[in-house]
């Protein structure tokens, strides 16, 4: 055990070292910052201009934000490059944090300009950050992997209080004061995360650090060019002794034409649909260049994923196999779950009853405070704790997390002050997006007790179980929004419908969400995980993208045939797709070889 652990071990809070809830109040700004704008870009896009908006229709801005978040994936790879070998984790994340601050405040202008810049500065931001947050707790508790799970835990937590608090505080300011406030706020909260971090940092030793480059010896070489022959019993008794299958020359130069064909698509897709400039205007045989280009890519990167894992042993070959099924199931479930922010937010300011009068009114207000001050005054709780272990020695750090907490108190009392006062409640579209962090934190200790009994499903049953539950979320909005005729641009579905759909879609998310990474850790020798979990990104890039797709037909079906039948294609593909999941359980556990 080494003694740069011992140290960081030294200094506890709730059993873990003081280190790991600096990370833990970062990521929980950072989040705060991501979800708080997530939650109002579609809105402010599609609000009129009389309410200061851009009065987009639905589709150009589902097409805008399935690129961003699509984009948010996919820069992860870049950043967490950098990290291993240029920068260090530190730096990467106060990197990341600087960038995402800007873009926060070029998005508070409002204007043209500044809210493209701002979702430019946030995708290279995220890219930087996100990565290394995780790595630097996997370092921390290298030499103490019993605690890992509990880490991991605690650090959720963190990330589920910065969404529940973003898109409850920001929402609120957006929707109600000013969308560049709520923008604004988000920044803010960056800013003190990233204060904070900076301050605190030697907390981390010599962790994250700007790496060293080590030399290779000849062994190494020679282990390179010469990979032993194994035999398949070998490697299914030890996944590490699997021969190395490096990247040679022309593979590298099909992966960076892969990425150009991606980018391109990826930014061109809103261009030509909102602006009309199209840079694959070109036909071939009348098949449009956007899609000759897109199903190149695919097609490419099919070639390039089967000719590898040819190249593997066949134990590990069919692990790989398993890991690629499960990431193609990842592309249907994001795509679906990130309806939330955009069709979802939609149907809630458009076509549900948000007013509450009366006692149904103080009923709706009493909930609010209990969920908001309820949350904020444990998180302080722990800050406290933090406090009494590191303030001594972390006195600025210290004083910047102190003052985003009394801020952060303020907004939220003069919230729920300013909405006592009124004789109707009305509820925000963006609060109902708040449910699926209230329910993961609710929810989560259930399903982490469910997984170490005895009835611990399989992968292929956790993953079909998640899916049909977040078709049956789907299916509630449908039936409850059966009664609006096709065309229809407002309605008054009652509010128990979403709630409901944030219920399910949370429980779908606990049985896919947390186990899939964990799968590829698991199935899959320790390295070549960097390239799985590429693939694994980049099915969640792909699933966010696809969800702005599917947001982008909603309007044009809705107009047809009304927006239950949209929300009723939606619950078939997810359930279709469970249920194929569950069928095939013997096969992929077959694959698995043992892997649980």
């Amino acid at each position: 055990m080494s003694d740069q652990n011992n140290d960081i071990f030294k200094s506890k809070v709730l059993g873990h070292p003081s280190g790991l809830f600096v990370l833990f109040f970062t990521e929980m700004w950072e989040r705060f910052s991501y979800y708080g704008m997530r939650a109002l870009l579609v809105l402010f896009l599609t609000a009129s201009i009389m309410d200061g908006g851009w009065g987009w229709d639905k589709a150009n801005a589902s097409v805008l934000f399935g690129t961003y978040v699509s984009l948010v994936y996919l820069s992860t790879m870049m950043g967490g490059y950098f990290a291993d070998r240029v920068m260090g984790y530190r730096r990467a994340v106060v990197v990341g944090a600087l960038l995402m601050t800007a873009g926060h405040a070029a998005m508070a202008i409002e204007t043209e300009w500044s809210i493209y810049l701002g979702l430019v500065l946030l995708v290279f931001g995220n890219g930087f950050f996100k990565p290394n947050m995780t790595s630097i707790i996997s370092h921390m508790y290298k030499d103490h992997p019993e605690k890992k799970d509990g880490a991991y835990t605690i650090f959720y937590m963190g990330v589920n209080a910065g969404a529940f608090l973003g898109i409850l505080l920001c929402g609120y300011l957006g929707e109600k004061v000013g969308w560049g406030i709520g923008f604004g706020l988000a920044g803010i909260f960056m800013l003190f995360g990233m204060l904070q971090f900076w301050f605190t940092q030697n907390i981390f030793g010599d962790i994250g650090l700007k790496p060293v480059k080590e030399e290779k010896s000849a062994d190494d070489t020679k282990e390179l060019i010469d990979a032993k022959e194994v035999t398949d019993d070998e490697v299914a008794a030890n996944p590490e002794v699997e021969p190395r299958n490096p990247f040679p020359a022309w593979q590298m130069i099909m992966i960076a034409i892969m990425s150009t064909i991606g980018l391109v698509w990826v930014i061109n897709d809103p261009m030509s649909k909102i602006y009309g400039v199209n840079v694959l205007n070109f036909e071939i045989a009348g098949v449009s260049g956007s899609l000759i280009t897109i199903l190149t890519g695919v097609l490419l990167f099919l070639i390039l994923l089967i000719y590898r894992l040819l190249k593997y042993t066949k134990v590990t070959m069919q692990k790989m196999i398993a890991v690629s099924f499960f990431a193609f199931l990842t592309i249907f479930f994001w795509a679906i779950f990130e309806q939330s922010p955009n069709t979802l937010t939609t149907f809630a300011r458009d076509y549900t009853d948000r007013s509450l009068e009366g006692s149904a009114g103080m009923i709706f207000n009493v909930i609010n405070s209990l969920i908001t001050i309820i949350p904020l005054g444990i998180i302080t709780w722990v800050l406290i704790k933090l406090f009494g272990q590191t303030f001594a020695k972390y006195k600025l750090g210290n004083l910047i997390l102190a003052t985003s907490f009394l801020i952060v108190w303020g907004v939220a009392i003069w919230m729920l002050a300013n909405e006592f006062q009124k004789d109707t409640a009305e509820v925000t579209a963006s609060w109902f997006s708040v449910l699926n962090s209230l329910f993961i934190i609710t929810l989560a200790p259930l399903f982490s007790k469910w997984w170490e009994s005895k009835y611990n499903p399989s992968a292929n049953m956790k993953y079909g179980i998640g899916l049909i539950l977040l078709g049956l979320g789907m299916a509630c909005v449908a039936w409850g929004a059966s009664g609006i005729a096709p065309g229809a641009k407002t309605a008054s579905v009652s509010m128990v419908w979403l709630v409901l759909v944030y219920f399910f879609h949370t429980m779908g998310e606990l049985c896919i969400s947390p186990v899939g990474l964990s799968y590829v850790s698991k199935l899959v020798p320790g390295r070549m995980i960097a390239f799985m979990f590429g693939v694994w990104y980049l099915a969640v890039a792909i699933g966010n993208k696809t969800a702005g797709i599917f947001g982008e037909s909603s309007e044009a079906i809705a107009n047809k045939d009304g927006i239950s039948y949209f929300f009723w294609i939606l619950t078939a593909i997810p359930v279709a797709l469970g249920v194929l999941s569950i069928l095939l359980t013997p096969v992929i556990k077959k694959l698995m070889h043992g892997v649980k």
